[in-house]
C-alpha cells in the first residue's frame, strides 16, 4: 500500500517509517523541515516537505502521493515542559490536532483514502471510577485548567477522525512514551530529573500510568495501518502502575536517592494542577482491545522490563 505519514520525523515517525518500508509499503513521509529530507530517504521513504498548517500545501502533497492510508503523527511538544503553562507549551500541538487534522482529512477525502490513523493519548479518561480504563469508558469532563485546551484539541481530533464516514477512521490512544527520542530515556529530561532527585513523589503517588515503548507504539501503528477497523484503541503495555510504585523503582535503577515526597499542594505550586493530577489522579488503560483486534503484543510487556533498562 501507499502510506502517507504526517509527522514522519517525530519520536514515533522515526520508528514507524522504517517498519512500514520493511513491511513492503511505499511510504511518503511528510516533514516541515527540508533539512530532514535525507533522514527520510535513508529510512526508505519518499520525502515530502510541507507545512501541516497550510491547507494548500497539505492538499498538494497528498494529491501527489495519492496514498491508500494516511497516518497522522503530528505534534510539536517541547523537549522541556513548563507544567504550569501547558496551554502555552502545547499551543502549536493543539493547532496540529485541530487545523492539521482537518487539513489532512480534507486532503484524504479528495483522493479517496481508505484508512486514516491518528495519534491520541490516554490522558483523556475521567479521573473517577476504576484505575484502568477501556476505550468505552467516560472522558474527563473537568480537566485541570492547564490542560483544557489540550484535551479539547484531542477531542476535536478524535471526533473528526471517527466521524469521517468516507474512510476507516482509527484513533490510537498511546500511553506515556519512553525509549529513544522521548524524555524518558537515558540522558533525557525525565531520567535526569529523577537522577538529580528533582522528580518528587507528590501526595500519595496514586496516579496510575500506562507506559508504552516507542518501538511498541510503532508496531501497533503498523498493525492499525494494515488491518485496523474503525474505532479507538489503547496502545499501552500490560502493566499499569501507580507513580508510588514505578518512580522509586526507576530511581533505584538510575542509582539515585529515593524520591522526595511532597504534599499535593506543594506539587501543585511547582508543577501546576496538571502535574499534581498526573501524580495523584491520572488513570491507566487496558490494551485488551488492541491485542484482540490488531493482533498486536507489546515487545516490552511491562515497564519493569522496559523503562528500567531503556
Amino acid at each position: 500500500m501507499k502510506v502517507f505519514v504526517a509527522g514522519a520525523t517525530g519520536a514515533i515517525g522515526k520508528q514507524l517509517v522504517p517498519r512500514l518500508v520493511a513491511a513492503g509499503h511505499e511510504v511518503h513521509g511528510m516533514t516541515r523541515s527540508a533539512s530532514k529530507r535525507a533522514m527520510l530517504e535513508a529510512a526508505g521513504a519518499v520525502p515530502v516537505v510541507a507545512d501541516a498548517l497550510d491547507a494548500d500545501q497539505v492538499a498538494e502533497a497528498v494529491a501527489r502521493a495519492r496514498p491508500n492510508v494516511i497516518v497522522h503523527q503530528l505534534t510539536a511538544i517541547p523537549a522541556e515542559l513548563d507544567m504550569r503553562n501547558l496551554d502555552r507549551e502545547f499551543a502549536l500541538t493543539n493547532r496540529l490536532r485541530t487545523e492539521g487534522t482537518d487539513h489532512l482529512l480534507s486532503a484524504g477525502q479528495a483522493v479517496g483514502v481508505r484508512r486514516f490513523v491518528a495519534q491520541s493519548n490516554i490522558a483523556v479518561y475521567a479521573r473517577t471510577g476504576g484505575a484502568v480504563k477501556s476505550e468505552d469508558d467516560a472522558l474527563d469532563q473537568s480537566p485541570a485548567r492547564e490542560m483544557r485546551r489540550g484535551l479539547e484539541a484531542i477531542r476535536h481530533l478524535e471526533d473528526a477522525v471517527l466521524g469521517a464516514r468516507w474512510t476507516e477512521g482509527i484513533v490510537l490512544r498511546y500511553g506515556w512514551f519512553y525509549g529513544p527520542g522521548t524524555s524518558m530515556a537515558p540522558g533525557q529530561e525525565s531520567y535526569e530529573l529523577v537522577r538529580r532527585r528533582k522528580f518528587p513523589l507528590v501526595g500519595d503517588g496514586g496516579g496510575v500510568w500506562s507506559f508504552i515503548h516507542v518501538d511498541d507504539a510503532a508496531e501497533a501503528t503498523v498493525a492499525a495501518v494494515e488491518h485496523g477497523g474503525r474505532g479507538i484503541y489503547n496502545v499501552v503495555d500490560d502493566d499499569p502502575a501507580a507513580v508510588a510504585e514505578w518512580l522509586p523503582a526507576l530511581a533505584v535503577q538510575l542509582g539515585a536517592k529515593k524520591p522526595m515526597r511532597v504534599p499535593r499542594f506543594i506539587g501543585r505550586l511547582f508543577a501546576g494542577e496538571w502535574g499534581a493530577v498526573m501524580m495523584t489522579q491520572i488513570r491507566g488503560a487496558s490494551n485488551a482491545k488492541a491485542k484482540r483486534e490488531l493482533a498486536w503484543r507489546p515487545g516490552h510487556p511491562s515497564w519493569r522490563q522496559g523503562i528500567l533498562v531503556a
